[in-house]
């Protein structure tokens, strides 16, 4: 597996996936603000697994993709001051549809 590569985990983890739709022209500052918040805030959540950011191509929407332990972790980590700060901030670029999720399946 490449160093950066992430597998999809279909166990007892939780997987929440938050779909922005967002204007072409402030794409990429919302990935770069979904990254900041990852780097200094989400990944040091107990409970954290993964996170991933992906742009669409053609530059209208962004996808926080994660995987937590549970789905406690998940709601704990909302809650948190420091998070909700890139929730409001992010709600100022691009409009959110967050959804907590199991996977169903994967296929190799």
């Amino acid at each position: 597996m490449a160093k950066n590569e992430q597998v999809i985990r279909a166990d007892d983890t939780v997987t929440f996936i938050n779909v922005f739709d967002v204007e072409p022209s402030k794409q990429q500052e919302l990935v770069n603000l979904l990254n900041e918040g990852a780097d200094k805030v989400i990944r040091h959540r107990p409970g954290f697994i993964s996170v991933s950011i992906l742009a669409s191509k053609d530059g209208s929407r962004v996808v926080n993709y994660a995987q937590w332990r549970s789905a406690e972790d998940i709601k704990a980590t909302r809650e948190d001051p420091a998070a909700q700060d890139y929730g409001k901030r992010s709600a100022e670029l691009a409009r959110a549809t967050p959804h907590v999720y199991s996977v169903a399946s994967v296929h190799r």
